[in-house]
């Protein structure tokens, strides 16, 4: 045969052995990749809090009495010393029954008779003591002749000593009845003359806010009769809110003092700034939403953004905390879902020369997006995310097309 036939005929044949090849190898596994980059990595604990007013002030009734409908309502806002949040009128009397208004009038009487009968005997002692002294008056005149003794005007002397004394005792005692008097007159008065005070003039105590600053609580806006010390109303300053918000026992341990954090969901934009202020030294048991019983710590939190970007937020409402345990800013990071488990530590697939390479780690901190690698991957190399069951050591890979 011509060799140049030879020739033809053993290209088609190799020809068509490379394509019988090709069509028996498998096709190359599509695959997402990701680079391992440097970048700032943060790594945070996050949580529901609440935002309170660092300090409140409380007012309560300073006295028993009927206070007034309230004169202030959630939301308004109050001077120190000089708005009047309440007003207080003192407690009535209780009506009395019919004994016991008889038994009343009966010692009204009885007070009156011990009036009169005291009047009576002040009246005998001024006489005696006018007698006395008139007594004394005409002995000395006869003393200083020498018709009677001394000792004779010496006596004369003691009675207008104990004349006098008994009129003051008669005047004490009968002012000791008048008062007695009026005590059991009081008794008989109903409840709008003792209000009054007797004379048909207003009476009433007015409580003045202590601090300036928002009303952010009434008890009861309806008059009623209240109890000395019983809660009245809430002020606060709506400038100076903290944050509130309890951690796990295992999480808390893991705040750094005066860690940065930032309140999210608020009902605005962006994010705003705080740090951690206060953790508590002890811990309290919750019970969770499925029934699990959690040890938590509370932590407080200072506002680190301005009051004019966060003007409407207030006291008690619910927020979203995320506390920074630990940050980075040039941090070798790769994606949580390029690692998994190999012998015992962890792995991931690099991309060398269109092929998967099985490349042990070492890793870091961790976020629920990306983890930290510090040993096995250098910045720059391309990892396979999310890598299935079709991808080994070795195995054919192309990357997938971004549609």
């Amino acid at each position: 045969m011509n060799p140049v036939k030879w020739t033809m005929a053993g290209g088609a044949a190799l020809a068509a052995l490379a394509g019988f090849t090709w069509a028996l190898m498998p096709e190359p596994a599509v695959v997402d990749l990701s680079l391992a980059a440097r970048a700032p990595m943060e790594v945070t604990v996050a949580a529901e809090g609440m935002t309170r007013v660092r300090d409140t002030w409380a007012v309560s009734a300073p006295i028993t009495g009927t206070v007034g409908r309230s004169p202030v309502q959630k939301g308004d806002q109050v001077t120190g010393g000089e708005t009047v949040v309440a007003q207080i009128r003192p407690a009535a009397p209780t009506l009395l029954d019919s004994r016991s208004r008889l038994q009343a009038e009966a010692a009204v009487t009885e007070a009156q008779a011990a009036v009169r009968q005291s009047e009576v005997l002040l009246a005998k002692a001024e006489a005696d003591l006018a007698y006395a002294e008139a007594q004394l008056a005409r002995n000395r005149e006869l003393s200083e002749r020498g018709i009677i003794s001394k000792t004779l005007l010496e006596d004369s002397e003691q009675r207008v000593s104990a004349a006098s004394a008994a009129t003051e005792a008669a005047r004490y005692d009968l002012e000791l009845h008048r008062a007695t008097l009026d005590r059991m007159q009081a008794q008989l008065y109903d409840p709008e003359h003792a209000l009054a005070g007797g004379n048909g003039s207003d009476c009433c105590l007015p409580v003045t806010a202590p601090h300036s600053g928002t009303v952010l609580d009434v008890t009861d806006m309806s008059a009623r009769l209240v109890q000395a010390g019983a809660p009245l109303l809430e002020i606060g300053d709506l400038g100076d809110l903290q944050i509130e918000v309890d951690l796990l026992s295992s999480d808390a341990v893991q705040v750094p003092p005066g860690a940065p954090a930032y309140i999210e969901r608020w009902g605005g934009e962006p994010a705003l700034a705080a740090h951690v202020t206060h953790i508590d030294p002890a811990g309290f048991t919750r019970v969770s939403a499925l029934g699990i019983e959690e040890q938590r710590v509370r932590l407080r939190l200072d506002l680190d953004t301005p009051l004019s970007e966060r003007p409407r937020l207030g006291d008690r409402f619910r927020v979203f905390v995320r506390v920074v345990l630990w940050s980075g800013d040039a941090v070798l990071q790769v994606p949580q879902s390029a690692l998994f488990r190999h012998n015992g530590g962890w792995a991931v697939f690099r991309a060398t020369d269109g092929r998967a390479a099985l490349t042990p780690v070492t890793i870091g901190r961790a976020t629920p997006d990306a983890v930290q690698i510090t040993g096995g991957l250098e910045a720059g190399e391309s990892v396979i995310t999310y890598p299935g069951s079709r991808i080994s050591d070795g195995t054919r890979i192309e990357p997938r097309q971004a549609e």
